[in-house]
């Protein structure tokens, strides 16, 4: 069975075991939560090992093609464009439906929230660099430093490092083949995922006070996934199918939807680039890991539609033109710094957005902070599709893709 059938009979299931659940049993919730991140540890359980050993080949093969710095400045400029891109969209869109005032029902006790950037970069380089391997796999950042400099190193005496090579490679290899059999369990994993975002959504439907930004959201993120998104793709030569890259792009848009986190979509996106796409390990690896930590332009979009919806809920004044390049510009900034939080992104990056502004609405996230779980999900499924035909493109300009079969698609 395909891996996104199983996932979508899975999601199904966990949506109507959802029904059945009483939404404000306090015992439910807590079992869910729980479940919740057991199922979230079984999906990263292999991040670190396959991101280590794979990104550590492919820097090592694209050193010795002289392709290694040509390959991250291409992907620098997809990330950078696709996320202005969706920003400045989902902005404009907003502003020209802007969904109805949200009532300002603050229960919560604000606090400030922080992006630690300067805590994030100490952290690149601790004083025992094997430590990033025993983290626990929350801030990938690290790991790919690691990975950059052990690949780099390779590079220094085919007669010293042959070993170490051919060791690393089949670790690679090894690692793959682990992380594959957690793909194909990832069916019966996103019933508890589904089910437990089913739960939440229903008592937020019961509020009936964020139809209309979770309508925008919806139709909006649908638009821009399956409509726009492959009109870029008519754009490539030679001529490829767009239709045919977003159907290999299911498994990990669903995965990201329920989960939520970008990090557990990972080695789903990893197995499914190779075997769908036929992306080679070179490319594949360093495209999804910079990917993972860099572009995040989805999560800030969803961040900035709903800061928007905060201010005109708040106030009756007018959003200036000076506000919305404001927004705008912030939230590009902000997108680049989402790598210690890979399964709030879109959250966090609103409450970020809330402090900045000033003006008194500094907790004004805290209005949509039942929601929270929801945009997560919208900001974490645009990444991820971001993220899946920015792996693509790359790929195909760069010559590092083997034509595959949609009938042979897993």
């Amino acid at each position: 069975m395909k891996v996104w059938i199983k996932l979508l009979i899975g999601s199904a299931i966990g949506i109507a075991i959802a029904y059945f659940l009483p939404a404000d049993n306090q015992n439910v919730l807590s079992a869910l939560i729980w479940l919740e991140k057991l199922a979230l540890g079984i999906g990263r359980y292999a991040v670190i090992p396959i991101l280590v050993f794979s990104l550590t080949i492919a820097i090592y093969e694209l050193r010795q093609d002289g392709q290694f710095w040509p390959t991250v400045f291409r992907n620098f400029l997809v990330i950078a464009g696709a996320s202005a891109f969706v920003i400045v969209l989902g902005i404009l869109v907003t502003m020209i439906f802007t969904p109805s005032r949200i009532p300002i029902l603050i229960e919560e006790q604000y606090e400030i929230i922080s992006l630690h950037t300067a805590q994030n970069i100490l952290d690149l380089f601790p004083s025992n660099m094997l430590s990033v391997l025993t983290s626990e796999g929350i801030y990938l950042f690290p790991v790919c430093i690691f990975a950059f400099f052990l690949g780099m190193g390779l590079s220094y005496d085919r007669n010293y490092t042959k070993p170490i090579l051919s060791l690393t490679d089949s670790l690679s290899r090894v690692f793959y083949h682990v992380s594959s059999f957690f793909s194909e369990i990832l069916g019966f994993i996103i019933i508890i995922l589904a089910c437990y975002w089913a739960v939440r959504f229903r008592a937020v439907l019961q509020a009936d006070v964020f139809r209309d930004l979770i309508t925008l959201l919806t139709v909006f993120s649908i638009i821009l996934s399956f409509g726009i998104f492959p009109l870029f793709l008519y754009f490539l030569k030679p001529k490829v199918n767009p239709w045919k890259v977003l159907y290999g792009s299911l498994s990990p848009a669903v995965t990201a939807f329920f989960s939520g986190d970008i990090n557990f979509t990972l080695p789903v996106l990893l197995r499914h680039a190779k075997e769908n796409f036929g992306i080679r390990r070179r490319s594949n690896s360093v495209s999804l890991a910079l990917f993972n930590t860099f572009c995040r332009g989805g999560s800030a979009m969803v961040a900035a539609i709903a800061f928007i919806v905060i201010i005109t809920s708040y106030s009756s004044l007018e959003i200036t033109t000076l506000d919305v390049l404001s927004i705008a510009v912030r939230a590009f900034g902000i997108s680049f710094l989402l790598a210690r939080h890979p399964g709030d992104g879109a959250y966090i990056a609103l409450a970020i957005l809330c402090q900045g502004y000033g003006k008194n609405f500094e907790a004004g996230y805290l209005i949509l902070k039942p929601l929270a779980f929801y945009l997560i999900a919208v900001g974490t499924f645009l990444d991820v599709i971001i993220c899946a035909i920015g792996s693509y493109v790359i790929a195909h300009i760069s010559g590092f893709r083997d034509e595959k079969k949609a009938s042979h698609f897993i």
